[in-house]
């Protein structure tokens, strides 16, 4: 089965399946998997997200990382980790939250904004700092956080990232991305969507982002 670490050493970007229904998980997922993501979130928020999760994870779970996002308190915390699945994404730094996740052994990536809640979410265990909504943090502002950081801290940009906008995020020291309407929404056909998980791995394999 795959470790966290080797995800997102072999491809640093999570997909970010808001809205997913159940009845389209597994073939949203075959696409993404094959187009080479490692990590699939889909959020609480979405339509019987469980459902969807335990599906992924049922068809993916020993090739990629599957969990949930938009994760909000510690019993959806428990909830996702009884299915097996191995990453908790919130949109906060939520400490209760962020225990939960490490004592179930999970990832966690948690929402931050400022370098007091950075540094907050590692000495609670983060896996990966998600600065969000990316739109609000600039690339020179991650670049800023970058300096007074650990070195081997995980930073990922999530909001409003396309393949375009990669590359000056990774140039100011992203690590990776997270990827929301411009790779996934409900409506997409399945070709779509393919489509648009090669563009964005193409624009990573382009900056020398996948192992």
């Amino acid at each position: 089965m795959i470790t966290f670490a080797d995800a997102i050493r072999t491809n640093p970007m999570i997909a970010i399946l808001r809205g997913l229904d159940p009845s389209n998980a597994v073939a949203v997922a075959d696409v993404l998997v094959d187009a080479g993501f490692r990590i699939i979130e889909v959020p609480m928020n979405s339509p019987q997200p469980l459902r969807s999760i335990e599906r992924i994870q049922a068809r993916h779970g020993e090739r990629a990382i599957v969990g949930a996002g938009t994760v909000l308190t510690a019993e959806d915390v428990h909830a996702v980790a009884d299915l097996g699945a191995g990453i908790i994404v919130s949109p906060n730094l939520d400490v209760a939250v962020g225990e939960a996740a490490v004592a179930r052994g999970l990832a966690w990536c948690p929402g931050v904004f400022t370098p007091t809640e950075a540094f907050a979410a590692l000495r609670i265990g983060a896996s990966v700092l998600k600065f969000f909504p990316a739109e609000l943090v600039p690339p020179a502002a991650i670049a800023a956080m970058r300096a007074v950081l650990p070195a081997d801290a995980i930073v990922a940009a999530v909001g409003g990232i396309t393949p375009e906008a990669m590359a000056a995020y990774r140039a100011a020291g992203a690590d990776g991305f997270g990827l929301g309407s411009a790779l996934f929404k409900p409506g997409y056909p399945i070709e779509e969507i393919a489509e648009r998980a090669r563009r964005f791995v193409a624009a990573l394999d382009e900056l020398g982002g996948r192992a």
